[in-house]
């Protein structure tokens, strides 16, 4: 394993420039924080379910993040005629497979839009990928659970079976696109007692994707900026609540010296 040389904050820079508008058809618990993280990261987010206007949002966008937080078998529904939308103008499609492995329902709605769509990005934690995968785990919830498998090869199996890139968080970030493997080693342990950290990263993986071709070393830089900034704000926090505050504007005031100088990124394969 070596210290990948990444030029994140090149990646941080051209969000900022590009101002990507990211459609989200995503979590109700975290609908406001993934909006809000995008802003401060200077992309455009927005908002829109129904499955009357997602095409023509979706076609107007730079990257579409699905999440399957508080799914309902019509948001499904929404979300498959969004994801076809950006197929066809091959904008990055990003799904959140928050809760795989817990109920039935979450396990089909995901290989529903897996096998009917072009799933640029698929991004969970350690149990809920392993489901995916086609393991035999229950998730927590939407916590994971403890996953007896080697993670790394996991994701690189999933990744080449459906073409796609694979992002596994946790203590390190996996990511592979079924050939390379890499780590991402930022962050602090704060994240873990914040609801909505996980759906945050979907969201900032979403908006650098949308600003870079290679989505492996994409979605390592958005979540090496992202946990960068909140190993910046567990130094001034209180607690998790005053450690959201901060983690808002420590993302904010980022600069791309300070990203590149912080960040732990890791060439496995």
């Amino acid at each position: 394993m070596k210290k990948e040389k990444i030029d994140i904050g090149a990646f941080l820079e051209a969000v900022r420039g590009q101002k990507p508008l990211v459609h989200h058809l995503t979590n109700w618990v975290t609908i406001y924080d993934c909006a809000n993280v995008l802003k401060v990261f200077g992309a455009s987010p927005v908002m829109a379910h129904a499955k009357e206007e997602v095409a023509e949002m979706s076609a107007i966008s730079s990257a579409l993040v699905l999440n399957i937080g508080t799914l309902t078998v019509e948001l499904v529904k929404a979300m498959k005629i969004a994801a076809k939308s950006a197929n066809s103008k091959d904008i990055p499609v990003v799904l959140d497979v928050c809760g795989a492995g817990a109920t039935q329902l979450r396990d089909k709605s995901c290989f529903e839009l897996l096998d009917d769509c072009r799933i640029s990005v698929i991004k969970g934690n350690a149990s809920e990928i392993a489901r995916i995968a086609g393991e035999r785990v229950r998730t927590k919830g939407v916590d994971s659970s403890n996953v007896a498998v080697n993670l790394q090869k996991l994701a690189k199996q999933l990744a080449a079976q459906r073409n796609c890139v694979v992002v596994i968080t946790g203590q390190a970030d996996i990511i592979s696109d079924g050939k390379r493997i890499m780590l991402v080693d930022n962050g602090d342990p704060l994240m873990a007692h914040v609801v909505g950290t996980g759906c945050m990263a979907a969201s900032v993986i979403g908006a650098f994707c949308a600003v870079g071709k290679d989505l492996v070393l994409a979605s390592a830089s958005g979540l090496a900026c992202f946990e960068i900034a909140a190993e910046l704000a567990a130094r001034t926090a209180k607690g998790p609540g005053t450690f959201k505050e901060h983690l808002f504007d420590r993302i904010y005031k980022l600069d791309s010296k300070t990203a590149n100088k912080m960040q732990k990124v890791y060439r496995v394969e």
